[in-house]
C-alpha cells in the first residue's frame, strides 16, 4: 500500500494543536516583519481553528513579536440578496463571519502591539467578488493558509462538491450538507429554515494558486472520514473540494487523536 500522499500530524488534543499552529504563525510574522513585508494569514470562520484563534494572542505574549505584518484574509460570509444583487449578511447576526472575524480573531489581539485593525482584516465582497483574488495576489498572496473540511461533503470554504478546480471567489448557492453542518457550527439556530442558502467564498483555484503553504485542521471524530479522505489523494478530487489542500506546495494535515482514523483501523482488528 502507498503512503498517503499527506501524512498526518498528531497532537495530544485541540489545545496543543492550537498553541502549535499559533506558534508556526507567530514564527511567520516575525520573518515578514525582518523582511519588511506583509503577512497574509487566510483564515476560515467556524469551529475547526477556534483553539489556534485563542491561541495566537497567548503566543504573542510569550514570544514579543509586532503584529504589524499580520493581515487576516477571512475565506466567506454568509449573503442575502436584494434587487441591487448581494450584499453580506448584517455583521451583528450570530453567523455573521464579519462578526466571527472581529470577535474571534481581532478582538483578543487588539491590545497587543502592530495588532490588525478593520483594514488589515479582509473579507470578499459580495458586489465585486473577482476583485478579492485581485488584492490578495496584489499583495504578494497568502503565506499560510488555515483550512478546514466539511464533516459530511469535504466543503471548503463554502466551495460544495464539484466546484471546478479554476473557480475564483464567487457568490455559491449553499448545498444541503453545507447547511446542515452549520447547524453544529451555529447552535443558535433553530432550523434549516434560517440558515441562509448564499455565501459569498474564495474559489477552489484561489486556495491553491494564490497560497505557498497550508495547513488543514480535522478535529474530533465526526471529522476522521474528512481526515481520512484528504490524506489519500496526490491531487484535487471535486468529490470532496477540501482535498486542494494536496496542491498547496508546502501542505500539512494536522489532527488530533479522535480524527485519526488509522487508529481506528487498529482498534477494529
Amino acid at each position: 500500500m502507498s503512503p498517503p500522499a499527506l501524512t498526518p500530524r498528531i497532537f495530544e488534543d485541540e489545545k496543543s494543536l492550537g498553541w502549535a499552529l499559533a506558534s508556526r504563525i507567530v514564527d511567520g510574522v516575525r520573518r515578514a516583519g525582518w523582511q519588511g513585508r506583509n503577512y497574509l494569514l487566510g483564515c476560515p470562520g467556524g469551529r475547526s481553528l477556534l483553539s489556534t484563534y485563542r491561541a495566537l494572542p497567548k503566543v504573542v505574549a510569550q514570544q514579543p513579536v509586532g503584529l504589524s505584518p499580520l493581515v487576516v484574509v477571512m475565506m466567506d460570509d454568509y449573503v442575502i440578496q436584494n434587487r441591487s444583487g448581494y450584499l453580506h449578511v448584517p455583521i451583528d447576526a450570530h453567523y455573521s463571519c464579519r462578526r466571527f472575524a472581529t470577535e474571534e480573531i481581532g478582538k483578543p489581539l487588539a491590545h497587543l502591539p502592530g495588532a490588525p485593525g478593520r483594514d488589515r482584516i479582509w473579507m470578499p465582497d459580495p458586489a465585486d467578488p473577482a476583485a478579492y483574488d485581485r488584492r490578495i495576489a496584489d499583495a504578494g498572496g497568502i503565506d499560510l493558509f488555515l483550512l478546514a473540511s466539511g464533516a459530511s461533503d469535504g466543503h471548503v470554504g463554502f466551495n460544495p462538491s464539484g466546484s471546478p478546480r479554476d473557480s475564483t471567489t464567487r457568490i455559491v448557492e449553499l448545498s444541503t450538507p453545507t447547511r446542515t453542518d452549520n447547524l453544529r457550527t451555529f447552535p443558535e439556530f433553530d432550523s434549516m429554515d434560517e440558515v441562509p442558502t448564499h455565501g459569498v467564498t474564495v474559489g477552489i483555484g484561489t486556495i491553491a494558486e494564490l497560497s505557498r503553504s497550508a495547513v488543514m485542521v480535522c478535529l474530533g471524530a465526526e471529522k476522521r472520514p474528512a481526515a481520512e479522505r484528504i490524506s489519500s489523494p496526490r491531487s484535487y478530487d471535486p468529490s470532496w473540494p477540501a482535498t486542494i489542500v494536496t496542491e498547496i506546495p508546502d501542505a500539512q494535515l494536522w489532527i488530533d487523536p479522535l480524527a485519526d482514523w488509522r487508529e481506528q483501523s487498529v482498534t477494529a482488528r
